[in-house]
C-alpha cells in the first residue's frame, strides 16, 4: 500500500508521537497545524515540514488527516475544514479520541472523505513517552469500513495491533479503559495517602508500595486478573476486613466507601477464582455493607 501524505491538525502529545513515528515508516508529512501556532511550528521544525495557521490549507494537501485535538474541540475543528473546503473525496480523516465515535468528524462524509477512530490504548504524559509507548499498543479502530485498511495500515507500522468495534459501544470501551489507567492512579494516590497517617511521605509511601504494584501486574500478566488475586478476600478472611473498616472510618467516608465497594466487587472476583464459596462470599457482603453476622 502507497503511504499517502499525511496531515497533523493538533500538535500535542498524541499527535506529534505519530507524525515522528510515521514519518520514520515513510509517510511524507504535509505538514502540521495546530491553535497555537508556534506548538505547530515547534513539532513542524523537528519534521523538518511546514507549519500552517489555516487548517484546511494543509488539509487539501494530505490523503490522510490526523485531528489530534482535545476531544471537545474535535467536531468544531472537523466542520470548520469541511466549511473551508479542506476535505475531499477518497481522503481519510482520523480522529484520536477513545471516548468518541468517528461521526464526530463534521462535514467529513458529506465531502465524499471517509471517518474513521483510530484510537491507542496507552496512556501519554510527555511526547517523549508517547513516542515509547505507541509501539506495542493495542488501537481500537471504528468508522467507515473503506478506511479499516489504511487504519490497519497505519496501526501495523506504528508496530501496534488493531482491533475494530462499533460506534455504540465506544463510551462502554473507554470506560473500561478509565477504569484500568486513570482509575489505578486514583488508586495509588489513596493507598500512598493512606499511608501518611502513621507518618510516612507520600513519595516515601510509593516507593514502599511500587514493587508490591509492580508484582500484581507481573501476575496478572502471568496468570490474568482472576488467578493473580490474592489477600484477605481471596483467602476469606473476614476477621481481617473487619479490622480494616474502623481504621478507614477515621480517614473518611470517602475512603471507607471505596474500600466496602471495591471489596464487594473482589468477592465477585474471589468466587470466579474458586478461592472461596457461597458461604464464604455471604459472610464477606455482610461484613463490607456493615450488616450483622449471625
Amino acid at each position: 500500500m502507497q503511504k499517502p501524505a499525511l496531515a497533523i491538525v493538533g500538535a500535542g502529545k498524541v499527535g506529534s508521537a505519530l507524525a515522528i513515528l510515521l514519518q520514520k515508516k515513510g509517510y511524507p508529512v504535509a505538514g502540521v497545524a495546530s491553535r497555537s501556532l508556534r506548538s505547530a511550528q515547534a513539532l513542524a521544525e523537528a519534521l523538518r515540514c511546514p507549519a500552517y495557521e489555516n487548517a484546511s490549507e494543509l488539509t487539501r494537501r494530505a490523503g490522510l488527516v490526523f485531528i489530534t485535538t482535545p476531544d471537545r474541540e474535535i467536531a468544531r475543528t472537523a466542520e470548520r475544514i469541511a466549511q473551508e473546503g479542506g476535505f475531499f473525496s477518497g481522503q481519510v480523516v482520523a480522529h484520536t479520541s477513545g471516548a468518541h465515535a468517528a461521526g464526530e468528524l463534521r462535514g467529513v462524509k458529506e465531502a465524499g472523505a471517509l471517518g474513521v477512530s483510530i484510537h491507542p490504548l496507552q496512556s501519554f504524559a510527555d511526547v517523549e513517552g508517547a513516542i515509547k509507548n505507541l509501539p506495542g499498543s493495542y488501537f481500537a479502530l471504528e468508522g467507515d469500513e473503506r478506511a479499516l485498511p489504511l487504519a490497519r495500515q497505519v496501526v501495523l507500522d506504528l508496530g501496534g495491533k488493531a482491533f475494530t468495534i462499533g460506534a455504540q459501544d465506544k463510551p462502554l470501551y473507554h470506560a473500561a479503559a478509565c477504569i484500568a489507567s486513570n482509575y489505578l492512579v486514583s488508586l495509588l494516590h489513596l493507598a500512598t495517602g493512606l499511608y501518611q497517617h502513621f507518618g510516612l511521605s507520600r513519595e516515601e509511601a510509593f516507593r514502599a508500595l511500587f514493587p508490591l504494584v509492580q508484582g500484581t501486574i507481573n501476575n496478572v500478566r502471568r496468570v490474568g486478573p482472576v488467578q493473580a488475586l490474592t489477600g484477605p478476600i481471596s483467602r476469606g478472611d473476614g476477621a481481617t476486613i473487619q479490622d480494616h473498616l474502623p481504621a478507614l472510618k477515621q480517614v473518611g467516608e470517602r475512603e471507607l466507601n471505596l474500600y466496602r465497594t471495591l471489596g464487594l466487587y473482589t468477592v465477585g472476583v474471589a468466587c470466579e477464582k474458586g478461592s472461596i464459596d457461597r458461604g464464604q462470599a455471604a459472610q464477606l457482603e455482610k461484613i463490607l455493607k456493615g450488616e450483622e453476622i449471625e
